[in-house]
């Protein structure tokens, strides 16, 4: 029944030309037009059975290369058929299905598959648009030579191709940071003087045994162990703007991107120079999983959204509440005295503060920006933070290196006619 549903308009013709042909045979008595009936009417139901019976006997597979690309760059999608039955099928309309903004629907016809055989496909998909897209499933439409008959079939499997900002490889500027115990990225001897100088503690079950330290367990009674190295990782809090109301313009070139882009440089960046980073909205704190801070980071990034929020209070309260951040750059869209005095605040003691300032005035001009724009940046630069200024059509690279001027080095570049 499934194979007879199965029939396309030429196939439904044929079945009514044999049944009419049938009923002329038996009206007149011709045997010459029943067996012709006969003919016309077995040949869409063979053409029926032998699709239908090879419906569930492919197996599908989808491999993406990558499956994590930066906007506007390609990833290669390689589709694997395989035959799993010992008769060959019959021509193959194959589609898969992507979303809108991946483009159009990819769609091949293959002939024939032989039995235990095996076809691969290529394909290339690319968006302009961060996010996550899914992939799949494959459809397949199997039709018989005659083009009697036509059953679709639809797989399970789907992938997922994620979709980063675009990251811009920065200079190297030396940007202090508190160091804290705990991490994984740099070693401290903790023994640098002599065997005198050695931190013992108290022996611990799977402890190497080469590291006893005889003075020291004589000395206390117990086995004691040599501590010669303690972890050390330098940490950091990225904070990116992402309210609708401080962004400008639309589309990939719009300032809410370029800020998105931006923070996903910075933060790449100073994961490679291995600085322990959250990341933290105006909407609080953002969860990165355990896949690598950079691809976490990124991850993240490619679902951000803009946010309905007025003010950054919430990711204001978020650092602060963080504590021990030895380092905080914020990428900040148009910024009202509140908001940078609130931030202002953060940069105490040995906390460096980088504040990315997005010209947004240069994106779409609105009356009084620049003039809240100048007080932003006086507010941020009178407490200590330094002011790296974004405007439109200009890549973060080149202004990156002023994150490592200090307010007086800033403002005597400003003085002599650089740009701040």
């Amino acid at each position: 029944m499934t194979g007879l549903r199965a029939l396309t308009p030429r196939g439904r013709s044929f079945l009514a030309s044999g049944v009419a042909a049938l009923a002329c045979a038996f009206l007149f008595g011709e045997h010459d037009l029943l067996r012709v009936a006969v003919l016309i009417i077995a040949l869409p139901l063979l053409a029926a059975m032998v699709v239908a019976r090879t419906r569930y006997r492919l197996s599908c597979a989808r491999r993406l290369s990558p499956a994590r690309v930066e906007v506007g760059s390609d990833s290669t999608v390689t589709l694997r058929l395989e035959n799993v039955t010992r008769l060959p099928t019959g021509l193959l309309l194959i589609e898969d299905t992507l979303q809108f903004a991946l483009g159009a629907r990819p769609r091949f016809v293959l002939d024939r598959v032989e039995p235990r055989g095996v076809r691969e496909i290529d394909y290339k998909v690319r968006s302009d648009l961060r996010g996550r897209f899914s992939i799949g499933p494959l459809s397949i439409r199997i039709t018989d030579p005659f083009g009697l008959v036509e059953l679709a079939r639809s797989f399970t499997i789907s992938d997922t191709l994620v979709v980063i900002p675009e990251v811009v490889a920065l200079p190297h500027v030396r940007l202090s940071g508190e160091w804290s115990g705990g991490g994984e990225s740099r070693t401290r001897s903790v023994a640098a003087a002599g065997d005198d100088d050695v931190a013992p503690r108290e022996y611990r079950h799977g402890d190497d045994l080469r590291r006893v330290h005889w003075r020291s367990t004589a000395r206390y009674g117990e086995l004691m162990v040599r501590r010669e190295e303690q972890q050390w990782q330098s940490r950091g809090a990225l904070l990116l703007d992402t309210r609708k109301s401080a962004h400008r313009g639309e589309g990939p070139r719009s300032s809410f991107e370029t800020a998105v882009s931006a923070a996903a440089s910075i933060g790449v960046h100073l994961a490679r120079e291995g600085l322990g980073l959250r990341l933290v909205t105006d909407l609080g704190p953002q969860h990165l999983t355990d896949d690598g801070l950079s691809h976490s980071l990124l991850d993240a990034l490619a679902v951000v959204r803009q946010s309905p929020a007025r003010s950054l209070d919430a990711g204001v309260g978020a650092l602060r509440q963080g504590g021990g951040d030895g380092l905080i750059v914020a990428v900040l869209g148009a910024l009202g005295e509140a908001d940078a005095r609130a931030l202002a605040r953060l940069r105490h003691g040995s906390v460096t503060g980088v504040a990315v300032l997005l010209d947004v005035a240069t994106w779409q001009s609105r009356d009084g920006e620049e003039e809240s724009y100048e007080a932003a940046r006086t507010i941020l630069a009178g407490a200590g933070w330094r002011i790296v200024r974004l405007p439109a059509g200009t890549s973060l690279a080149s202004v990156w290196p002023d994150a490592a001027r200090s307010r007086a080095q800033t403002r005597s570049y400003t003085l002599t006619g650089g740009a701040a």
